[in-house]
């Protein structure tokens, strides 16, 4: 009963629909607060009146008048450095929704006003008030290029972002300036994801080797990048598997490029490539060839002699019996990826290349089905996704009760026919 009482103490009181000058005053002479926080929100009372009620002590009523289109400028002017910061949020967000509308072409007193209240706000000491008006503006072509500019440049990313990856009035130069001497983490990759980037733009985040940035734009399938810019980012990535995919997945890659990019990047990757890009007859058939070959020549890092034939060894472990549990184990306490990708498909009964297109999805779901096909323990499968395929930590599938296999028979199955069909 005591809180209905008091929000109906507090509720603000139904003003009528018309009012007078002599009934508004006649409000703001009673000094009710209820009744000044119910005029501040309207758009019918009197310029001088909400003039008035911004310079009033409660920050509740001056963020209404900052907040109401109908406030005058001279009043959104006190509000600009108001201590309150809720209050310059509002008047932030009011501006930077009212300034694109007003018509660009005809010089008007209001207009300049607008945009120097824009540049105050732009300026302000909260990021939060610099980035409202950044999310606002970010797809406006009416509102000064020198504002957007400045945003542009924020050391804020939540501020610099959206004019960077959005704003239309950003042209090459003034991207390019800024890729060149932003500091701000982020900022390239907002760039990056730009609907249009030009060519001279692309070469210049490729040429800061912003591993983000450059994963951002080569899946950004409207940048254009010029095939010497590309031959670089291939330069510097095979040991940065965040650019593979994207790199694979490339619109109008040329033959040479995918002859080199087949020459590092995942099997699983190469054959998205052909299927991307539908390649067939010879060409295919040299990509994975290159492939093979590579896989075939990939060195084994252990303590064993350096003249092991992991094929024949397997052959011989698994003829014996003794192809299990301990003998992947000991292989991968000393890091014999090419064994341990044999014993699997001997195992599992498939092929060598497809175990390794498999381990390379980083997918702790089918890594752990592979490794139920070839008759292994759910433990062994736990050090494959860790150590072997590097499986994200939050990806991993773990024991179910510390040792067994998680899933059914028949879902491990299913999990693996894509592979096998």
């Amino acid at each position: 009963m005591l809180e209905k009482l008091k929000k109906v103490l507090h509720r603000e009181p139904r003003l009528p629909d018309r009012l007078s000058y002599e009934e508004t005053r006649d409000y703001l002479e009673r000094e009710e607060p209820q009744a000044k926080a119910a005029l501040a929100k309207r758009q019918d009372v009197r310029p001088e009146i909400l003039y008035y009620l911004a310079r009033d002590d409660s920050p509740e009523i001056r963020r209404s008048i900052a907040a109401n289109p109908s406030t005058p400028v001279k009043a959104d002017a006190l509000l600009v450095s108001d201590s309150d910061d809720q209050v310059r949020c509002e008047l932030a967000r009011k501006i930077s929704r009212i300034l694109p509308d007003l018509d660009p072409d005809i010089r008007t007193r209001l207009r300049d006003e607008m945009i120097t209240l824009l540049e105050g706000l732009a300026a302000d000491q909260l990021p939060r008030v610099r980035q409202i008006i950044a999310e606002e503006i970010k797809h406006a072509t009416n509102v000064p290029h020198h504002v957007v500019k400045q945003l542009a440049k924020d050391v804020e990313f939540m501020v610099c972002a959206p004019i960077l990856e959005y704003s239309p009035l950003l042209n090459d130069d003034d991207l390019r300036e800024i890729i060149a001497s932003t500091t701000v983490s982020g900022a390239l990759a907002a760039i990056s994801r730009r609907t249009q980037v030009s060519e001279n733009v692309s070469d210049a985040i490729a040429s800061t080797l912003d591993i983000p940035a450059v994963a951002a734009l080569l899946a950004n399938p409207s940048a254009q990048i010029r095939e010497e810019t590309l031959d670089r980012i291939i330069d510097q990535a095979e040991g940065i598997e965040t650019w593979h995919e994207p790199m694979v997945l490339r619109p109008e890659l040329s033959i040479r490029a995918m002859r080199r990019i087949a020459g590092f990047v995942a099997s699983s990757l190469v054959n998205r490539m052909i299927e991307r890009h539908g390649i067939e007859g010879d060409f295919a058939e040299d990509l994975l060839k290159k492939v093979r070959h590579r896989l075939a020549r990939e060195p084994v890092v252990d303590g064993d002699a350096s003249d092991t034939d992991p094929r024949k060894e397997v052959a011989e472990l698994f003829d014996a019996g003794c192809l299990d549990d301990a003998a992947i184990g000991e292989a991968l306490d000393h890091k014999r990826r090419r064994f341990v990708i044999l014993a699997l498909a001997r195992l599992a009964g498939i092929e060598a290349e497809l175990v390794t297109t498999i381990l390379d999805s980083k997918n702790g779901v089918v890594i752990t089905a592979l490794t139920w096909k070839a008759s292994l323990a759910m433990r062994t499968a736990l050090r494959i996704q860790r150590e072997l395929s590097r499986v994200p930590p939050d990806e991993i599938v773990n024991a179910r009760n510390g040792i067994d296999y998680p899933f059914t028979p028949e879902e491990l199955s299913e999990s693996l026919s894509p592979f096998l069909s």
